[in-house]
């Protein structure tokens, strides 16, 4: 009975792990196919001529946010439209008063990328009831006519497959839960857990941790340091978190600890983690790459579609991204533009 059993749980693994390897190159073969922003016809995209065009961003201090931030001021210039911009500073009460201002100054349509959910929402509704088109990048809420954003359900669901098949189905692993506040975070923990559910045997270290803004870096490598201390070699095999930075910090405790036998994962892409990934010495296993820049961009083309008139626009606009892994992360440097940067 108990070879048996055994055989029935390895047939099981493996079909698992074949299908999440399909999944997963079925991902790359989407993210590779689609066509990019400079294959779009100008001629599709209509002008922002005489346009004001509000945004506001959460902060600009993450790749990830800044370059998003980039693509909606590039993008609305490049349509002859005029943006107001305006970085929170990673500061709640500090963005809600830049919004109180683009309010006042009645532009064509508000832009407003990341922020706390519930301390943001009932501002948002404030622009709606302005009567100011509201579009949101990262932020869902049921004020926004659209959202542009990455498929978060899918990449927290991709990680938590890698991290499953990497650690064959069994072990320890360390969680960052700092920011559940922020939806894409809530959507990528939400979908670990759901992914965890099925694979008993992985189990995650109670009290999971917590990140912080600033000194993200700093403060998930003592965190991490001093949990090395705590559990010996053998007693954890990866560490997760929502989005990059804090990766770096655990990535550079780990190696420094010659812990080989962790490996951490996380959300963004920037281009100093896409980097960790590609080394081989580097205890960085994957990072899920967006493209912010093309999500800024795709963003400012919705509010212009928008304001030309069609007002058939989903709820959400998804932007692909892709698992970075060790094997195929000097390619992703290539399409994502990070070769040189």
């Amino acid at each position: 009975m108990m070879i048996a059993t055994n055989n029935i749980n390895k047939k099981t693994w493996l079909q698992n792990s074949i299908k999440a390897s399909l999944v997963m190159m079925a991902s790359m073969a989407l993210f590779f196919s689609l066509p990019s922003h400079a294959e779009n016809s100008d001629n599709a995209i209509p002008s922002l001529k005489g346009k004001r065009i509000g945004i506001t961003v959460a902060g600009t201090d993450h790749y990830w946010d800044l370059k998003a931030y980039q693509g909606q001021i590039d993008e609305v210039k490049r349509l002859g439209g005029t943006p107001i911009a305006l970085d929170g500073g990673r500061k709640d009460a500090q963005q809600i008063s830049q919004i109180q201002v683009l309010i006042s100054q009645k532009p064509d349509a508000i832009i407003e990328t990341l922020g706390t959910a519930t301390v943001l929402e009932p501002w948002l509704k404030k622009i709606r009831a302005a009567g100011i088109p509201l579009f949101t990048v990262d932020t869902a809420s049921p004020s926004s006519i659209n959202v542009t954003t990455s498929d978060n359900f899918y990449i927290g669901e991709q990680l938590a497959l890698k991290m499953v098949n990497d650690l064959h189905g069994e072990g320890n692993i360390l969680v960052f839960n700092g920011f559940y506040g922020v939806p894409v975070v809530a959507m990528r923990y939400d979908q670990l857990k759901a992914v965890l559910k099925w694979y008993p045997k992985i189990k995650i270290i109670q009290p999971e941790l917590r990140d912080v803004i600033p000194n993200t870096v700093q403060d998930a490598y003592a965190q991490i340091s001093q949990l090395l201390n705590k559990y010996p070699k053998g007693s954890v095999q990866a560490i997760w978190a929502a989005w990059d930075v804090p990766q770096i910090g655990a990535t550079q405790a780990v190696d420094a600890a010659g812990r080989t036998e962790i490996k951490t994962y996380a959300v963004d892409g920037s281009p100093d983690v896409v980097s960790l990934v590609k080394d081989p010495k580097s205890s960085a296993a994957a990072v899920v790459a967006q493209q912010p820049y093309l999500i800024g961009q795709t963003a400012v083309q919705n509010v212009a579609r928008y304001l030309a008139g069609d007002h058939s626009l989903p709820p959400a606009t998804y932007v692909p991204a892709i698992v970075v892994t060790k094997q195929n992360a000097g390619e992703v440097q290539k399409v994502l533009g990070q070769a040189h940067e």
